[in-house]
């Protein structure tokens, strides 16, 4: 059994003391604001791709897990030491059930179908729909199980325009999700990269279990050529860094395909692919975000 104990503090340390709590032997902390839920509610967000202006409130409600043989009192000590006037005072404390963790996150994901195309986690059974096309995916560290808008849109694009026999890149390819399904809709040759070494390794490993075949490999490592198809779910800064290159990468009358763009923030994106080259449109808009679609002259 696990305790949660609920503490009141003010300031900036508030930050350094979360730390200090997982340092001293805190299972888990989480933050909010103490005024949530009323008038007084502060924002405290960043834009996609950015970071939060800072961390904490004015106020601050800091929830700690426990296990049953921690003494409460003494971590909290700890963890104050150095940092705050005093150690705060345990507002509430109470104990947390057991239960499975593993079968309550299972059951957060589903079989997900998008077109012809079946995202099923390896734990459900494949549809039996002969026509299904399925890719095996389970959550892990790399972005893209298929339940967020922005990757459900490039798959219904890459669902509606099949790439047979045609050359694919996934730029920023995070699981490896999209390059798996355009492998699986008869793509000719599938490259993906990311910056990230462990996305890559989940992309491998991914593809290794899909049997889809391409070349999964840092940014450096792609083959010096030009894609029919090129997929780049990401976000709008970097998006808009990247406007020359995956203009460069888009072969004469190939598809670019972006998405991890908010529709407030279309405008801007057309801009920077305009001074690039490449007319932009909105493709498609599911829950505030966009898919863009160019064709290269």
């Amino acid at each position: 059994m696990l305790r949660e104990l609920v503490m009141r503090v003010d300031g900036a340390q508030v930050e350094a003391f979360a730390e200090a709590l997982t340092d001293a032997g805190a299972l888990a902390v989480s933050l909010e604001d103490a005024a949530a839920q009323s008038d007084s509610e502060q924002p405290l967000y960043g834009e996609p791709g950015s970071e939060p202006p800072r961390i904490g409130w004015h106020a601050n409600r800091v929830t700690v897990l426990l296990d049953a043989a921690t003494d409460a009192a003494a971590l909290v000590a700890r963890a104050a030491a150095g940092l705050l006037e005093a150690p705060p005072p345990i507002l509430a404390e109470r104990a947390v059930m057991d239960a499975d963790w593993v079968r309550l996150t299972q059951s957060q994901f589903a079989p997900l179908q998008i077109g012809r195309l079946w995202v099923v986690p390896t734990w459900h059974e494949p549809p039996a729909n002969p026509g299904a096309i399925v890719i095996r995916l389970d959550p892990g560290v790399a972005f893209g199980t298929g339940s967020h808008p922005t990757t459900r849109l490039c798959l219904h694009w890459l669902d509606e325009h099949p790439p047979l026999g045609r050359r694919v890149l996934d730029y920023g390819c995070g699981s490896g999700i999209l390059a798996i399904a355009a492998a699986k809709l008869g793509a000719g040759y599938v490259a993906a990269t990311d910056i990230d070494p462990q996305a890559l390794s989940a992309a491998r490993a991914n593809a290794a279990a899909n049997a889809a075949r391409g070349d999964y490999t840092e940014p450096h490592r792609l083959p010096a050529t030009t894609f029919d198809v090129v997929l780049a779910n990401i976000l709008a800064n970097p998006l808009k860094l990247l406007a020359p290159l995956l203009v460069a990468r888009t072969a004469s009358g190939g598809s670019l395909v972006l998405a991890g763009v908010l529709e407030r923030q279309v405008g801007e994106m057309v801009d920077a692919y305009a001074r690039a080259g490449l007319a932009l449109r909105v493709w498609r808009s599911v829950d505030g975000w966009a898919c863009l679609v160019g064709t290269r002259d």
